[in-house]
């Protein structure tokens, strides 16, 4: 296949974060959408003062071979203006209560290995990382390596 393309392509720099989280929000709100109509994966979000300020998006565990007891936090963010104010905290809370409900008995979840702020919450909130279960994965034009992290619900 050869490239025709006439548009320039670059490195990203730090001058580029800003376009890159705003494209990036814009092509994941097709995805939340539908993601928030079919319930897959469930979405909760947290509100203060009526105003979403995070969420959280759980379900079964989406790897191969795992049993139907398994559950997973496929995404938890929460608003930079609440981090530290006990946010997070309420939205796995509320996760974790609805993986119960599904009759999940365990729960993982896959993450960046530099996200050192989400590793350590999870690990606070009692998972455990999973050394063999390194990855790196191709994440546009980067590769970031993921690690696993597992505990039990009960």
């Amino acid at each position: 296949m050869s490239s025709t393309s006439t548009y320039e392509v670059r490195p990203a720099t730090p001058r580029d974060a800003r376009t890159i989280a705003e494209i990036h929000a814009k092509a994941s709100q097709a995805y939340w959408r539908e993601a928030i109509e079919y319930c897959e994966p469930q979405v909760v979000v947290a509100l203060d003062a009526g105003e979403v300020v995070g969420f959280v998006g759980f379900d079964r565990s989406r790897d191969k071979g795992t049993p139907p007891t398994t559950g997973e936090i496929w995404a938890i963010h929460v608003a930079p203006s609440h981090l530290g104010k006990g946010v997070g905290l309420a939205l796995w809370d509320a996760a974790r209560e609805g993986l119960l409900e599904e009759g999940c008995n365990t729960v993982t979840a896959w993450l960046p290995l530099s996200n050192e702020r989400a590793l350590r919450f999870l690990e606070l909130a009692g998972f455990k990382r999973e050394m063999s279960s390194i990855k790196t994965v191709p994440m546009g034009g980067v590769k970031i390596e993921e690690i696993r992290l597992k505990r039990a619900l009960n």
